[in-house]
């Protein structure tokens, strides 16, 4: 698949959205932040100055390996990938996520060194930007912003840890049944080889699941 690479601008919101759209994009990240913690007033204003409301297209690179990754992205809707290369340039998929949920290549943003990942949209998405500079601001003046931000970062490490986890005590049909179960319309947006390469399965071994399920 050939892929379109686009580094993003920062983007004027009114040349993506309407000011309704932003709206409810903006009440879609509060509601999953005051999941983690409480979000004061003064911390939504933050946020509405410095996220940037975009669309990208489908099949576009948003993020590309070898270079260091400046922004995280809140995923409101559609589906995002991050994959590496692998030394015979086969794509190995390790993260798949639909909104809502932060999403980067959290190494290479945080320690602002080159990453050996590139993010994916699979589907149109519809994010909500910041870059790191603007993020440190809303670290160090927000009210609550340190702990949702730490709070962000437990559940990324943890979901990481679970996926390790599951990858050597699951068989192939327990993990993709468990993949379902947490997202249970990827099979409806997400190619069946970019699922199979997430759970460490064969495309094939993976078909024969899906056949033995539904049979």
């Amino acid at each position: 698949m050939e892929l379109k690479s686009q580094g993003m601008p920062e983007t004027n919101t009114q040349d993506i959205l309407n000011l309704e759209q932003t709206d409810r994009m903006f009440h879609t990240l509060f509601s999953f932040i005051k999941q983690l913690v409480d979000i004061s007033e003064h911390d939504q204003a933050l946020c509405r100055k410095f996220f940037k409301p975009v669309f990208v297209p489908k099949d576009t690179l948003l993020e590309s390996e070898g270079t260091v990754h400046q922004f995280h992205n809140f995923i409101v809707s559609g589906f995002m990938r991050n994959f590496f290369r692998d030394e015979d340039d086969k794509e190995m998929t390790t993260d798949i996520n639909g909104g809502p949920r932060f999403f980067t290549s959290y190494h290479s943003f945080i320690h602002q060194t080159p990453s050996n990942e590139n993010l994916h949209c699979i589907t149109d998405c519809t994010l909500l930007r910041i870059n790191r500079k603007d993020n440190e601001i809303i670290t160090l003046t927000g009210d609550t912003s340190q702990q949702y931000v730490g709070k962000i970062l437990e559940h990324y490490l943890e979901s990481s840890r679970q996926r390790i986890i599951e990858l050597n005590t699951l068989t192939a049909k327990e993990r993709y049944l468990k993949l379902l179960d947490t997202h249970p319309g990827i099979l409806q947006y997400v190619p069946i080889n970019h699922i199979a390469s997430f759970l460490g399965i064969n495309p094939g071994s993976l078909s024969r699941i899906r056949q033995e399920i539904s049979a």
